[in-house]
Formats: C-alpha cells, structure tokens, sequence
C-alpha cells in the first residue's frame, strides 16, 4: 500500500469498523507469513499455511481496496 493509502486508512478507520478491522488483520496476517516464511524450512503443513494466509491477506487487501476506493470519490468531490 502507498502513503497515501495508508494516510486514508488512519484517516477514516477511526469512523469505519470494517476498515479499521480489516488492516489490522492485513498487518497480523503479513506478521504470521513474515514468520513462517524466515524459517529455513517449512514442512508441507507450513507451505499450506502460508498459502492460506497469502489468500487471505489478498482477500482482505481486496475489500479494502473497495471501501478506499468508496472514500477516495467522496473526497474528490
């Protein structure tokens, strides 16, 4: 996410649950891939995980992305 995304989501969070919900689960989902990821070696329960998680993550990032998008024409106008 740029600067500028993030500077929206601090911006607006602070009204939208679902948005505020939605990067804090973004950034622990990033947390948990960082970890398994630094290991030297994932078993195949690991790699599944990690999948999971990535999914997840874009899941997320993708609605988040809607709702940006949703106060990005509201402050244009």
């Amino acid at each position: 996410m740029d600067s500028r995304d993030l500077e929206l989501i601090a911006k607006v969070s602070e009204t939208d649950a679902e948005l505020r919900a939605l990067y804090d689960e973004h950034l622990a989902y990033e947390k948990l891939i960082e970890k398994l990821e630094s290991k030297s070696y994932l078993n195949a329960t690991e790699l599944m995980e990690v999948k999971e998680l990535k999914k997840k993550k874009l899941a997320g990032k993708t609605r988040m992305e809607a709702i940006l998008i949703k106060y990005r024409k509201a402050e244009a106008q």
